[in-house]
């Protein structure tokens, strides 16, 4: 949906960020797309299994260059777009719960 005062730019990532979407479904993972009026695009990621687990991840070029990537919420640059598979593996594996002792994950 073309929303006034986006610009190709913003449909860019708007789109990087739903191939993101679909690519963390196959990992177990939830994810929407979140258009606020005053701040960037991002896709809220959440782990269904443990909610407190999630991440809004962002997508925008890298300094000085035309490469979009995807960045985590602390401002790191987390995987380039071209490869959503790889990007949603990383959240997966960072909104994975730790193994508790008590259930004998943990030797």
């Amino acid at each position: 949906m073309q929303r006034e005062g986006y610009g190709v730019a913003s449909d860019y990532r708007v789109g990087c960020l739903e191939d993101l979407g679909q690519a963390v479904g196959s990992q177990g993972l939830v994810a929407k797309v979140v258009q606020t009026r005053s701040g960037p695009t991002f896709l809220r990621v959440v782990n269904p299994e443990a909610g407190s687990l999630a991440e809004d991840v962002t997508c925008a070029p890298a300094p000085g260059t035309p490469e979009h990537y995807y960045w985590w919420s602390w401002g790191e640059r987390m995987h380039r777009v071209d490869d959503p598979g790889g990007a949603a593996s990383k959240l997966a594996h960072v909104l994975q719960p730790l193994p508790h002792e008590a259930h004998g994950s943990r030797s």
